[in-house]
Order: structure tokens, then sequence, then C-alpha cells
């Protein structure tokens, strides 16, 4: 409860009502050239609104940020225009794109296989360039295919993966990681559903 003056000098007791409930946060980074220093303030909706969840989409990542990919791939793959995981996704959609790309880099059609699945499965906000090749390793080579598989068996299947690497069960990605793993692929993908 708060005190509530009548105008009058006199205070009374107010109880106050969730709907008109303000909450001030200090000031943030902005982005715009002249950032505002005044504390923001946002108003609580009304509880009978419904928030509905935001379509993701494809993230996009430098491309130095892929797993495993050397300084030398690296560079090459500079020289060729490609700053980010999009932009090579984009440019390898087909197999005759990735055999076309193999030829012109004058390397074996694996790496450019490997790295176009590997952009792929980054395009997942919750995967990112941290989990790509996680997912590459336990067989997972796009985001239709994540989409598709159920989520008991991709569990299981990080969980060996991990064991037999790692011999570590408690570095698997929690079954929750996961789900959202695939629950964003299939909003991603949504043709197959």
């Amino acid at each position: 409860m708060r005190p509530c003056h009548d105008g009058f000098g006199a205070a009374s007791l107010e109880q106050p009502h969730w709907s008109s409930l303000t909450i001030v946060l200090p000031p943030v980074a902005c982005p715009s050239p002249k950032p505002s220093h005044r504390p923001r303030t946002l108003k609580m909706p009304p509880k009978s609104r419904e928030t509905l969840p935001q379509p993701i989409r494809s993230c996009n990542w430098a491309i130095a940020q892929l797993p495993g990919l050397s300084a030398e791939n690296l560079d090459l793959l500079h020289r060729a225009g490609f700053k980010t995981t999009l932009a090579f996704w984009q440019r390898t959609q087909t197999p005759a794109q990735r055999h076309n790309l193999a030829a012109h880099l004058q390397l074996h059609p694996k790496y450019v296989n490997k790295w176009a699945a590997l952009c792929d499965l980054a395009r997942i906000p919750a995967v990112g360039c941290t989990y790509c090749g996680l997912l590459l390793h336990t067989g997972i080579i796009s985001v239709q295919q994540l989409a598709d598989t159920p989520l008991p068996k991709l569990h299981r299947q990080l969980m060996r993966l991990q064991i037999a690497t790692m011999q570590r069960q408690d570095l698997c990605p929690p079954l929750g990681d996961v789900s959202l793993w695939v629950e964003q692929a299939r909003q991603l993908n949504p043709t197959r559903r």
C-alpha cells in the first residue's frame, strides 16, 4: 500500500491496481545516434490479452564462427566473397550449386557439403554456431531433418555421442534445449508440417 494525498493535505492508504502498475527501467544502449537519457516506462498489459509468439527468422553469423574451419579455408571463403553463414547457405541450396562451388574453390565437395550443412543448422537461433557441429556429428545435416526427427530419438543420439566422445553424460544439452531446437527448426521449415 502507498500513501495517497487527497489534495487537501490529508493522507489515506490506497491499494494499487495491477493494471496501473508502471515499471521504470534504467536507460539502455540505443543504436540511434541520439540516445535518450530518460528512463523507459513500460505499462503492464491487461490480463485478458494473450501474447502471441514472435515468428523466428534465420540467424546470420560471421563465417569465421563455423566450427572446425581452418584458417586456410576461412581465407579461401573470404576471398570467394563469403563473409556470413547465411550468404554461404543461400548459395549452396542445391547439389549442383555445391558441386560448382567446390570446383571453383578447388576443394573436395565433402568440405562444401559439410559447411553448407553447418550453415543451414546455424540458421536456428537456439543452435547457432555453438551446437551446429554437435548436431552434424549426431547425423543431422539440415533444418528439415532436425524438424522431422523425434525429440526422444534425437536426445538419445546426442547422449550417446557425448558419452562416446567425452565419456561424460553431463555435457549433453538438456532435453529442454533440444526441444527448443526442434521447435525452432519446425518454425523455420513450415512446409514440412
